[in-house]
């Protein structure tokens, strides 16, 4: 069994298709420390504390504590990588949005799709003897196309070494939260145009031109059975139309936000704001079925920079695609 405090740290353990905190898991496994005091912390956090880098709170250490040695120096990547996935998934509104996340090694994905007619979703009574109804699940015939995310860090050793890791971690996990707004917008887009496949979402006109009202809401509502409407995704301009609506406005909507501080969502719909979206629109879906995130890897940057102090243009990045599970799982209201 290897203990914490002997592993030795390098550069190797990175570029295996798993996390730092993963390799280091295998070597010093969190469950032989149950019962000690280091219960409750990773792999990870564990040679933090072996080299008493303190990342947060007060006394942090400042970012050249990591190089005093070679072996303190292989844990700067990850540290990088954990602060920007924090500000990623402080800012990421997918979960509201995908119903599966699918990880993969390479950048070419092809996903599956099941398209059954009405009369296939009603599931008729089948009579003795007869055969049952087939539900058909085939290959998509385009690819999922990824999109790489990310950013150029532009920093010398020398301009940060002297910087409090607490405050670098703030621009880190910024870098996180720009990528999950992109993220999050790549989303929409397939959601309202397709994946590629001839699968763009139906759109649902308003009533009247120009003019939000209840009535479409129940509109986008009916259209979408027999999925569930549980998710509607808006820009600025429709969530104040949605938000003005006197369904929205009533006593009690009043009394719920004032005694919980949760807003009164339309038809019991969770209800994103995402102001990149083009105006005039709103998404209505079934986040159980709607979109799959294929995703390679996780948060990839040029660790042999990092770890040898040329943080001089280190790039950050996220690599992700987004896929439609059912096409009728989705619908835009137009407005």
């Amino acid at each position: 069994m290897a203990f914490y405090d002997s592993i030795r740290l390098e550069k190797g353990m990175y570029g295996s298709g798993r996390s730092l905190t993963e390799v280091l898991e295998e070597l010093d496994p969190s469950g032989n420390y149950q019962g000690t005091e280091m219960e409750g912390l990773d792999a990870f956090q564990r040679q933090l504390k072996r080299f008493d880098i303190k990342v947060s709170g007060t006394g942090s250490d400042c970012v050249q504590k990591f190089f005093e040695t070679s072996d303190s120096a292989a844990l700067f990547p990850e540290y990088v990588s954990r602060a920007v996935k924090k500000g990623l998934d402080g800012a990421d509104q997918l979960a509201d949005l995908i119903a599966v996340k699918t990880q993969i090694n390479g950048m070419d994905y092809r996903s599956v799709v099941s398209a059954p007619t009405d009369d296939e979703k009603a599931l008729k009574p089948v009579l003795e003897g007869a055969s049952l109804p087939q539900t058909n699940i085939r290959t998509n015939e385009n690819l999922v196309k990824l999109i790489k995310r990310g950013r150029m860090l532009v920093a010398s050793y020398e301009a940060i070494k002297y910087q409090r890791l607490d405050l670098f971690t703030v621009t880190l996990r910024q870098i996180g939260a720009y990528i999950a707004r992109e993220q999050m917008k790549d989303a929409v887009n397939v959601l309202i145009s397709g994946d590629g496949n001839n699968n763009a979402a139906e759109v649902v006109n308003v009533d009247t031109s120009g003019t939000l009202t209840y009535g479409d809401l129940i509109k986008l509502w009916g259209k979408l059975t027999p999925y569930e409407l549980n998710t509607l995704v808006a820009p600025t301009d429709m969530m104040k139309k949605l938000l003005a609506l006197s369904e929205m406005r009533d006593a009690q909507a009043g009394l719920t936000f004032q005694g919980t501080g949760s807003m009164i969502t339309p038809l019991g719909a969770k209800l994103l704001h995402l102001p990149a979206m083009t105006s005039g629109k709103i998404v209505g879906l079934d986040r159980n079925c709607a979109l799959e995130m294929v995703q390679s890897g996780g948060i990839t940057m040029d660790t042999d920079k990092l770890i040898d102090r040329q943080l001089e243009r280190t790039s950050i990045s996220c690599t992700a695609g987004f896929a439609k599970i059912f096409a009728g799982a989705s619908k835009v209201l137009n407005g």
